[in-house]
């Protein structure tokens, strides 16, 4: 059979828009998916599905409030550019898929609220929401979300959260399921009086973070996972030099943790001298370990914890396995009572090469490349990373070679 035979009528070749695991995004450029983030791309069966509905300005369609009101499951909203204020909505739908066309829409709460709860609640089965900013969100209890996830399984993918009392807060349901990637969250409200956390995950079956930037904190944490599982992978959780957050990364009740490739750092005027924490609040699931691999932990406080651990708090104790992790600046980083402690490297602030305004990357002559071993499997996963942050927001693969460095850049 000749070529030109081999591409005529249903054997034509694939088309461009699918490239492996090369997607399309809402804005029409190529973007990397990792494997978590297919599920929902799949359930339509394409990449990048019809838009069933548009709403903004010139549409038929012109407000939030109408398209929540409207909308049934299995639909696809496209979100023109431009400035939403004051429309807060309930999304119930399932299979829902909402996205930003273009320039980032941004939803202003403007003193507005869906259910004294958030800008969007989102309490129906399968939703994905991309390339959307949310800012302002205020309620009356102090805990005001961009996002509040309250059922089924969410992927919120390339968008921004600013000034809201809590970026995203979920309900406590181990049938629900949280990823989140190539995001951007920043600047708590300044407020003394109330805790506000970037990320607040609740008792939820299972949470994955990636490829997400998060700085500028005050009082409340850059993360927070009540989550039974937990994925952390290649983000940069940096608070940043105005930033006054308490822990960068907690785990208060411990659970699964794969912390794995983040650049992780508390600023000079941190609210409390731990970068990560786990079991503060004591033990909620039946399986609990920490896996923290290949990350690298700044500090820029006089004094601090790389990390901590309240494993007295759980029955047997806990495993805790920190491998070739890189530590820069002043601080404890004390070997698990029960796990494997090894290939844990520090280094000084000037040893290092500034990457998106914070200094991560071992320079190219560091005595320490080439320094540390595999680290192999724990639990479930490999810790071998396979990908590192890009800026502002977003990952890009890694081969890693034989010669392999402590922190979380190849």
């Amino acid at each position: 059979m000749s070529a030109a035979t081999a591409q005529s009528g249903d054997m034509l070749p694939q088309a461009p828009s699918y490239v492996g695991e090369i997607r399309r995004g809402a804005d029409g450029k190529l973007i990397a998916l990792p494997e978590a983030e297919l599920s929902m791309q799949k359930r339509w069966g394409d990449a990048a599905p019809k838009a069933t509905m548009r709403v903004g300005s010139g549409e038929k369609i012109s407000t939030l409030t109408e398209a929540a009101r409207l909308a049934r499951d299995g639909e696809v909203i496209e979100i023109r550019p431009g400035n939403y204020r004051g429309q807060p909505v309930v999304w119930t739908q399932d299979n829902l898929l909402i996205r930003g066309v273009g320039e980032r829409p941004v939803m202003l709460a403007d003193g507005r609220s869906a259910e004294d709860k958030a800008t969007w609640v989102v309490r129906g089965g399968h939703v994905r929401i991309e390339n959307i900013e949310f800012r302002g969100a205020r309620a009356s209890h102090a805990n005001g979300a961009g996002i509040r996830f309250e059922r089924g399984e969410l992927t919120v993918h390339g968008c921004r959260f600013a000034d809201n009392e809590m970026g995203i807060l979920t309900a406590n349901q181990a049938t629900m399921a949280l990823t989140v990637s190539d995001s951007e969250f920043a600047d708590a409200p300044r407020d003394a009086r109330d805790v506000h956390h970037l990320l607040y995950v609740g008792a939820i079956g299972k949470f994955v973070l990636r490829g997400s930037r998060f700085q500028n904190g005050y009082l409340g944490h850059l993360v927070k996972s009540r989550a039974r599982e937990n994925h952390i992978l290649y983000n940069m959780l940096v608070d940043g030099a105005t930033g006054r957050a308490s822990y960068e990364l907690e785990f208060p009740n411990g659970g699964i943790a794969y912390v794995i490739g983040n650049v992780i750092g508390q600023s000079a005027g941190t609210d409390n001298p731990s970068l990560v924490a786990f079991g503060a609040e004591g033990q909620r699931w039946p399986e609990n370990a920490l896996y923290l691999a290949h990350n690298t932990l700044l500090n820029d406080a006089h004094a601090g914890s790389f990390l901590s651990v309240w494993a007295d708090r759980f029955a047997g104790g806990v495993d805790v396995w920190a491998i070739n992790n890189l530590s820069v600046g002043n601080g404890n980083f004390f070997q698990p009572a029960q796990g494997r402690f090894e290939g844990n490297r520090a280094v000084g602030r000037g040893e290092l090469i500034e990457y998106a305004g914070v200094p991560s990357r071992l320079a190219n002559l560091s005595p320490l490349r080439g320094s540390v071993r595999v680290p192999g499997r724990g639990g479930e996963m490999d810790l071998l990373p396979t990908a590192e942050f890009v800026a502002p927001a977003g990952t890009r693969p890694v081969r890693v070679s034989s010669a392999l460095s402590p922190g979380a850049f190849q």
